[in-house]
């Protein structure tokens, strides 16, 4: 069993101490909406009908992260079976997205990429479709009680949290150019709702109240469809009622590997978990204990870790139904090994590439169950307010998840006819010895596969409670080349011993993401949370 530091707390200096509970809880980046479902615990729900419950809550409260346009992913532990299983609720491409069709498209626009801007990066939402197979499968409650307090949210209004609304009020000018996502998301003013103002959705509210009413059916092959169709074929937009028809969410078994004897599980490609664990199995083979938490040594073999991995989901992640996806290599221990003999501990690679194995705005939240039901939960939109196009009356922000397909012939994640396109949400568990441990994310594009490995590795290697795991300063590797970011708080001893081994450390601004996560003591039994402090949320439990 881990050896938390229960007994050493705020470790980064003022914060909060781990939330403790006995029957159940939630965490996530929006306080009501981690109340929302721990509500439906206490009203005879279980894990899963709670993450459903917070999910929708997020869409009220937090709409430029996520939505019922987006996408979700969820790994679910069911205690009277004892399995692990993971949901792969992502959309597809429009059948109409022919490499060809989208190349002329682009050009004609004067782009170079598919604009993450256009109904053009809009893929067939997927979230819907999630929500509905997880309560339906392993939930207590029908998905109409799971919704209502979403619903009355929507309905009733909510106050706009801090970070929220100036977020909100950083995007009046991207949501006053669409006449519909301007009427939905602006007061008849044309602002913005400011921190602490109520605000209402009354067209959001009608949509979930049809999907509470009437499940998948009303989304996908009913009057909601109707409604997107309609709106993308009047703006230029290439979904026909087929894509919504077709679409189906898709149970898949977890990949993992083994972190110093604790299982590490992610959702296999077209997810990017999967490279959080190669970045894992390059660190396995050094003593992180022995370097230190936040050493030069950890920090500068961390970041060179996650680089190799990038440039390896760069090559080859995409839908595994389209392109064969070599998991079995990536994640194999010979690879691993392969991978930390291209690392030098006193210089950072300026152009890593990818290798050749052998063989074959977000949210985040977690719920645990009296039970022992665990269920690691992500939805998302992409980009923040998504493709920037609401339709009409329903309330629905499409996502541009879209944006990230390729319009080269050659690379494996290019667009095609009712494909999947590489995907950055990821939720994780850690478990031992076949128990569940820990549900955990950090949620922010490619920050999660970065934060991922930071979790796992403060929590495991360095013996920290969740809330310090979720505290300690971070690192983010950009991207490009050398070039890294090193967060407020980070030893400038370390900093400055980065710059010497030519990392380019651009600067401590810039995002970090932002992670829950909910542990339950295999010994206690008690349930502890942690909630990131750069977000607005909370870990709520009882």
């Amino acid at each position: 069993m881990l050896e938390l530091a229960m007994d050493r707390v705020n470790r980064f200096g003022p914060s909060r101490s781990p939330i403790l509970a006995r029957r159940g809880m939630v965490a996530t980046s929006q306080p009501v909406a981690a109340l929302a479902g721990v509500d439906i615990l206490r009203r005879g729900g279980n894990a899963v009908d709670a993450a459903v419950a917070t999910a929708a809550m997020l869409n009220v409260v937090e709409p430029m992260s996520t939505g019922i346009g987006g996408d979700a992913f969820a790994i679910i532990h069911m205690a009277k079976d004892s399995r692990t299983y993971g949901l792969n609720a992502s959309g597809r491409a429009p059948y109409a997205a022919t490499l060809e069709e989208m190349q002329r498209r682009v050009r004609t626009a004067g782009q170079s990429a598919i604009p993450g801007n256009s109904l053009l990066a809009a893929t067939v939402p997927g979230t819907v479709s999630g929500w509905v197979e997880s309560v339906s499968r392993y939930g207590r409650l029908p998905l109409s009680e799971v919704l209502q307090p979403a619903i009355e949210a929507a309905e009733n209004g909510f106050a706009v949290t801090q970070q929220i609304g100036q977020s909100w009020i950083g995007s009046e000018r991207l949501l006053a150019s669409r006449p519909d996502s301007a009427r939905t998301w602006l007061l008849p003013d044309g602002r913005a709702p400011r921190p602490g103002q109520v605000f209402k959705n009354p067209r959001l509210a009608a949509t979930l109240r049809l999907i509470a009413e009437g499940g998948g059916e009303a989304f996908y092959r009913g009057p909601i469809a109707e409604k997107i169709v309609a709106y993308s074929e009047e703006n230029g937009g290439l979904f026909s009622a087929d894509d919504f028809r077709d679409h189906t969410a898709t149970w898949v078994d977890p990949i993992r590997v083994t972190y110093r004897g604790y299982d590490v599980l992610e959702i296999p490609p077209n997810g990017q978990g999967i490279a959080a664990l190669e970045a894992l199995n390059i660190l396995a083979q050094d003593d992180l204990p022995r370097m230190g938490s936040g050493s030069a040594d950890t920090t500068h073999l961390q970041i060179e870790a996650m680089k190799l991995a990038f440039q390896d989901r760069n090559r080859y992640v995409t839908d595994p139904e389209f392109v064969d996806v070599p998991v079995q290599g990536l994640l194999s221990a010979d690879y691993a090994k392969h991978q930390r003999s291209r690392i030098a501990m006193d210089r950072a690679l300026a152009n890593p590439s990818a290798g050749v194995p052998t063989g074959g705005d977000t949210v985040y939240l977690c719920a645990v169950d009296g039970e022992g039901n665990f269920v690691s939960f992500i939805n998302s939109l992409y980009a923040g307010w998504g493709c920037g196009h609401t339709v009409s009356v329903t309330g629905i922000m499409l996502q541009n998840r879209g944006s990230s397909f390729s319009l080269d012939p050659s690379h494996a994640n290019a667009i095609a006819p009712h494909k999947r396109t590489r995907h950055t949400i990821i939720p994780g568990m850690l478990v031992l010895d076949g128990e569940p441990l820990i549900a955990f994310g950090v949620m922010g594009g490619d920050m999660q596969a970065q934060g991922h490995v930071q979790f796992v590795c403060n929590v495991v290697d360095f013996g920290m409670n969740l809330q310090d795991a979720l505290d300690a300063p971070r690192w983010r590797y950009n991207g490009v080349g050398a070039s890294v970011s090193l967060e407020q708080g980070t030893d400038p001893d370390v900093v400055a011993e980065m710059a010497r081994r030519l990392h380019h450390v651009a600067s401590s601004d810039g995002f970090y993401g932002g992670g829950q996560a909910i542990l339950r003591h295999l010994e206690y039994g008690t349930l502890h949370g942690g909630s990131d402090p750069r977000r607005d949320g909370c870990a709520i439990g009882y």
